[in-house]
């Protein structure tokens, strides 16, 4: 199983309750993440304890330059964000180094999966 964390506990709600629907991540991903592939949401810090969120379905991976992200993809990520300049500063606080809009990233969507009760099948018959 693969997982998707994330370091800021603020993504646990938003992870919950559906707001945070795609990842950007740095560099090729590509190998690691794939359609269709199920993984856990946690989050925590690296080396740390981290908490399962949620589990979820990779609908689409991307590989581009930061400058070809969408602003879309950028709300996906992050929903208080909107321009390239907040996700630049965003990015650079958590790799710890300075971005720019020619650096690659993966673009990683997601939905969460369900958990609980199945929902009820209708059978269909046939008349007699």
């Amino acid at each position: 199983m693969f997982a998707i964390n994330f370091y800021s506990s603020v993504f646990g709600e938003m992870l919950r309750q559906g707001r945070k629907t795609a990842t950007i991540r740095l560099g090729d991903k590509r190998e690691k993440y794939q359609e269709g592939q199920i993984v856990w949401l946690t989050v925590g810090r690296r080396f740390g304890t981290r908490r399962k969120v949620a589990t979820a379905i990779i609908d689409r991976v991307e590989f581009k330059r930061l400058s070809e992200v969408t602003p879309r993809e950028i709300e996906r990520d992050n929903p208080v964000l909107r321009r390239h300049e907040e996700l630049l500063d965003f990015l650079a606080k958590i790799y710890g180094r300075k971005i720019s809009l020619d650096d690659q990233v993966t673009v990683i969507h997601f939905s969460r999966i369900e958990e609980g009760p199945e929902a009820p099948v209708s059978v269909l018959t046939e008349p007699e």
